[in-house]
């Protein structure tokens, strides 16, 4: 069974992840920790495929390396072969080849970034433009610059230099080499931006919040990794229905 036509107590999550590992495990860890559940047998049923051998998809969408593209498809592939009913995806990069897998998969595939803008419209109603910390794969790609701008909002970035300094920082914590210095170049950033008129900011990388905790923070964040958890857990609970 998969989409729609599965039960809410059957319905399984698919993780597709490995970029980076680490992050596929925060997402994890925050499905559970949306979960509501008491014991064990009230929680979702989860399948991860980790494959952290997926080409850099920033460097591929810069045109400097191999597509990712058929790594994903195939991910994707065994998800669903798997059982899985819908995928989740925590890399916002990644996402830039989203149309072409979701034209491959037969099962619906969460767009993270809409859920994200999606979310931000619902907290900050009112707010005009949104500060985008994020690889320059990400950036470059224009996935988040479009998809707020559906939202009638404007999307704030970081200059050049402070946009190395953050994909540095990126770069630090998927080597595990993280520390507090690593968390101040975000949190100094994204002040940065707020004094330039961001009104929240988007933590678009799905590494940043293993450095830099969102709750605190001294002005408004978003973290997109956990508000695609609450998306796959409303699905699997059976509050919202996603197209393939």
């Amino acid at each position: 069974m998969t989409g729609a036509k599965q039960q809410a107590s059957d319905r399984i999550i698919g993780i597709l992840g490995g970029m980076g590992p680490e992050a596929t495990l925060d997402l994890y860890h925050e499905i559970i920790d949306l979960t509501p559940a008491r014991i064990d047998q009230d929680h979702i049923r989860v399948l991860m495929y980790s494959n952290p051998k997926i080409p850099d998809r920033t460097k591929a969408i810069a045109g400097k390396g191999e597509s990712p593209l058929s790594h994903l498809i195939e991910a994707g592939r065994l998800l669903e072969k798997g059982g899985a009913g819908i995928i989740a995806m925590p890399c916002n990069a990644a996402h830039h080849y989203l149309p072409e897998m979701r034209r491959s998969l037969g099962i619906p595939i969460l767009n993270m970034i809409e859920e994200t803008c999606r979310a931000l419209r619902r907290q900050f109603s009112g707010a005009r433009t949104a500060g985008l910390l994020a690889t320059v794969g990400t950036i470059r790609s224009g996935i988040y610059q479009a998809e707020l701008s559906k939202a009638g909002l404007d999307a704030l970035l970081p200059g050049n230099a402070d946009n190395r300094r953050v994909q540095n920082a990126i770069a630090r914590i998927k080597a595990g080499t993280h520390n507090q210095a690593t968390r101040e170049i975000f949190e100094s950033v994204g002040s940065r931006l707020m004094k330039a008129g961001a009104e929240a900011v988007i933590l678009g990388c799905t590494e940043i919040p293993l450095s830099f905790e969102p709750g605190g923070a001294s002005y408004p964040v978003l973290n997109p990794n956990r508000i695609l958890a609450q998306a796959a857990v409303d699905w699997a609970l059976g509050k919202r229905r996603f197209r393939a």
